[in-house]
C-alpha cells in the first residue's frame, strides 16, 4: 500500500512510485509510436489512404469508458470488502482478548517466558493463537509459508499437524475451539460467557471464508478479456480517426487517451486481487503487526516489536 502526502502542482506529473505507468509503459509507447507514424505518413500506407471519421470513436469511447468504470467499481468493491474483513479481524481479536481477561478465571500474570504454551494460563494460549491466526491468514491469502511467523505462538506438538493442514487458519480455529472447550470443562468460564466467546470464533470463520471468497473468485475471465481487447483496439485505431482533424497533435491526444484507458484497465487488474504484495495492495503485514502489538501489550509484555513503517512510501 502506498502511503504518502497528496501531491500537488507539477509534482503530479513526475511521481512514479505508486503510479500505474510502469505497468502500461510498453503498450502506451507502442500506441504513441503508431500515432507518430500515422502523423508523418498522413495515414497513407503502401499508397492506400486509411480514412476513418471521429464519429465511431466517440460512440465506442463513451461505451468503453462506462464499461471500464463499471469493471473498476467491481474491482474496488473487492478491495474495500477485503479491507473491511481485515478491520473486522482486528476488532474481533481486541474484543476476544478483552473478554478473556474479564471473564476467564484469574491466574497470576507473571512476566511471560518463551515459549508461551509452557504457561498454565489458557487465556494466554488463546491470545497467542489469535496472533498466530492473523499471520497464518495473511500467508494463506498470499500463498506463502507461514511457519516462521507462527512458530513462537504454537506448542511444539502442533508443528507437524500445522504443516500438514490443508487450511492452516482453519486448523488454528480448531485449536482455539479446543482451548475454549477446555476452559468450559475446567469451570474457568461460565456457559453464557463461553457462548459469547464462541461467537467471536464464528466471526473469525466468517472473516476467513470471506477473504477466501475474494481470493478464489476473480472477475470472470471473459469479462476482462473483452475489456482488454476493446481498449487495445480502440487506442491502436484512434490515430487513423484523428489525423485528418487535428493533424500534428494526434500523438499527444492519442497518448492522453491511451494513458487513461490502459491505466484504468491495469488499475482494475491490480486492485481486483487485494491480498497480494503489489504497491497498491492491502498492507496485511502492517495489520498483522497491529494485532500482534495490541494483544501482546494486553498480556503485559514489554519487549514488543516495532510497528511497521512505510519504506519508500510503500508498506506491505
Amino acid at each position: 500500500m502506498i502511503i504518502r502526502e497528496r501531491p500537488s502542482g507539477l509534482r503530479l506529473f513526475f511521481i512514479i512510485k505508486g503510479s500505474i505507468l510502469p505497468r502500461i509503459i510498453r503498450p502506451l509507447g507502442a500506441t504513441v509510436l503508431l500515432a507518430i507514424i500515422v502523423t508523418l505518413t498522413r495515414g497513407i500506407f503502401f499508397g492506400l489512404k486509411i480514412t476513418m471519421t471521429p464519429t465511431p470513436f466517440s460512440l465506442i469511447g463513451l461505451a468503453l469508458a462506462i464499461f471500464i468504470g463499471f469493471r473498476n467499481s467491481a474491482s474496488y468493491d473487492r478491495y474495500w470488502e477485503g479491507r473491511k474483513l481485515w478491520g473486522e479481524l482486528i476488532i474481533i481479536c481486541r474484543n476476544l482478548t478483552r473478554q478473556l481477561f474479564t471473564f476467564v478465571s484469574h491466574e497470576q500474570r507473571s512476566p511471560l517466558a518463551r515459549p508461551p504454551f509452557e504457561r498454565p494460563a489458557p487465556r494466554f494460549r488463546i491470545v497467542y493463537l489469535l496472533i498466530a491466526f492473523a499471520h497464518a491468514l495473511r500467508h494463506h491469502l498470499r500463498d506463502s509459508d507461514s511457519w516462521e511467523d507462527v512458530r513462537e505462538y504454537l506448542p511444539d506438538s502442533a508443528e507437524a499437524p500445522f504443516k500438514t493442514a490443508h487450511s492452516k487458519p482453519n486448523f488454528l480455529l480448531l485449536m482455539l475451539a479446543q482451548e475454549l472447550r477446555s476452559c468450559l470443562e475446567n469451570d474457568q468460564v461460565g456457559e453464557y460467557v463461553a457462548v459469547n466467546l464462541d461467537r467471536n470464533l464464528t466471526a473469525l470463520t466468517t472473516v476467513l471464508t470471506g477473504c477466501e471468497r475474494i481470493k478464489n473468485t476473480p472477475i470472470p475471465f471473459s469479462y476482462n478479456l473483452l475489456l482488454h481487447r476493446t481498449a487495445y483496439l480502440y487506442c491502436f485505431l484512434l490515430p487513423f480517426g484523428l489525423i485528418d482533424s487535428i493533424g500534428f497533435m494526434t500523438p499527444f491526444v492519442v497518448g492522453i487517451v491511451s494513458y487513461t484507458f490502459f491505466g484504468l484497465d491495469a488499475l482494475g487488474d491490480e486492485i481486483e486481487e487485494p491480498f497480494g504484495v503489489l504497491q497498491n495492495d492491502l498492507a496485511l503485514s502492517s495489520m498483522c503487526r497491529t494485532i500482534e502489538l495490541d494483544l501482546r501489550a494486553a498480556l503485559g509484555e514489554k519487549n514488543l516489536p516495532e510497528p511497521l513503517r512505510p519504506e519508500n512510501y510503500c508498506i506491505l
